[in-house]
C-alpha cells in the first residue's frame, strides 16, 4: 500500500522537484520540506523547517509516512573551501533527517550517487564497497552509512548520469560538465538552435555511466517506499555508455544531425578541484527485480526525455 504522505527534501532542486512531481502524480500526498518559503507559484505543499534542528524536522514529519531525502549543500567548490560546512550539509543534515524520522516512525529514502565509486569498475553491483576519489563522494558515502546504520527504516538509492528538466524553473542545469548529468539537454539545446556541440572526451572526467531520467528516480522511490525495501539500491539505466555513444544516441532519438558534433577535452575552466571517477556505470538488475520492474535502455530513457521536453510533463518509465 502506498504511503499516505511523503515528505521531500531538496524539492526546489533539479531532481527533487521531479521526484515531488512524479510522487504527487502517482497519488502520494507530497509535502516539501524547505528552508524558506518558495512562494505561491510553487506547485506542492510546503513546510518551512530549520534543517539545522532535528526537533524542527521531527515536528515536520509527525504525520509523514516516508521522507525522500535529496537536500545537500550543492556546491562542489564550496565544500572544498569550507569542509565543515560541506560535512554538515551532507552528513549532519542526513543524521538530523534520520533522527527525526526515527522519532516519528517515517521511512527514509536517501538519494545518493554513483560517485561513491572510484571509477575503475564497470556495471558495479549494489554490494560493491564505496571507494570515493573526491570529497563529494566521501560525503555521499558517509551519508549512506548514516541511513544504513542509524535509520530504523530506510534505504539508499544511488543514481548517476541524471538527465531531465527542472520542474520549477524555466532554466535549469542545462550545460555540460565533467560529470555526466545535464549532458543530453545541453546537446539538444545547441543543435536545435543551429549550432555545433562539443562532446568532452578525456581520461580524467566521468566518461562512462548508466544514464537515467529524473522522473524514473521519482517512480522508483515510490516503488521502494511501497515495497518497504531496505539496504542499497541502484536506480540505473539499462545501458552503460560513453559520452560519444550517448551523444550519437541523443541525435538519433531527437532527430538531430550528428555531423554537428565535435569531440575534444574539456576547457581548462571546466575542471574541478579534485579527481573525478572515470567509469561510474552501475548495474540495476537486482534492484529492479526487488521493485518489480526492469531496467530501461538508453534509447528508452532518451525517448522519455524527448517526450518530457515536447509535452512539458515528466515521463517515468517504471
Amino acid at each position: 500500500m502506498s504511503p499516505r504522505r511523503v515528505a521531500v527534501t531538496g524539492a526546489t532542486g533539479f531532481v527533487g522537484g521531479t521526484v515531488a512531481s512524479v510522487l504527487s502524480a502517482r497519488g502520494h500526498d507530497v509535502v516539501c520540506l524547505v528552508r524558506r518559503d518558495p512562494g505561491p507559484s510553487f506547485p506542492w505543499a510546503t513546510r518551512v523547517v530549520d534543517s539545522a534542528d532535528a526537533a524542527s524536522l521531527a515536528v515536520s514529519l509527525e504525520d509523514v509516512d516516508a521522507v525522500a531525502h535529496l537536500a545537500i549543500l550543492n556546491d562542489f567548490h564550496r565544500i572544498y573551501a569550507d569542509r565543515r560546512a560541506g560535512w554538515d550539509g551532507f552528513v549532519g543534515l542526513t543524521r538530523r533527517v534520520v533522527d527525526a524520522a526515527n522519532a516519528t516512525g517515517a521511512t527514509v529514502g536517501y538519494v545518493s550517487t554513483d560517485w561513491v565509486f572510484d571509477g575503475t569498475g564497470h556495471l558495479v553491483t549494489e554490494d560493491e564497497p564505496p571507494n570515493p576519489v573526491n570529497y563529494y563522494g566521501v560525503l555521499k558515502a558517509a551519508s549512506e552509512l548514516v541511513v544504513l546504520e542509524r535509520a530504523r527504516s530506510g534505504f539508499v538509492a544511488r543514481v548517476g548520469g541524471v538527465q531531465g528538466l527542472h520542474q520549477t524553473r524555466d532554466t535549469g542545469p542545462r550545460s555540460q560538465d565533467v560529470g555526466f548529468g545535464y549532458f543530453v539537454l545541453a546537446l539538444v539545446d545547441a543543435l536545435r538552435a543551429g549550432g555545433r556541440f562539443t562532446v568532452w572526451e578525456a581520461d580524467d572526467i566521468n566518461a562512462v555511466a548508466t544514464p537515467v531520467v529524473s522522473p524514473e528516480i521519482g517512480a522508483l522511490l515510490g516503488r521502494a517506499f511501497d515495497a518497504g525495501v531496505e539496504g542499497v539500491l541502484h536506480f540505473a539505466g539499462g545501458t552503460a555508455v560513453t559520452r560519444r555513444e550517448l551523444a550519437h544516441a541523443t541525435c538519433e532519438v531527437f532527430g538531430l544531425d550528428a555531423e554537428m558534433l565535435d569531440f575534444q577535452p574539456p576547457p581548462e575552466e571546466a575542471w574541478l578541484p579534485a579527481p573525478v571517477p572515470y567509469d561510474t556505470s552501475m548495474s540495476g538488475e537486482a534492484t529492479m527485480a526487488r521493485l518489480g520492474t526492469r531496467t530501461h535502455s538508453v534509447v528508452e530513457q532518451l525517448d522519455a526525455l524527448r517526450r518530457e521536453l515536447d509535452e512539458g510533463t515528466p515521463v517515468p518509465l517504471s
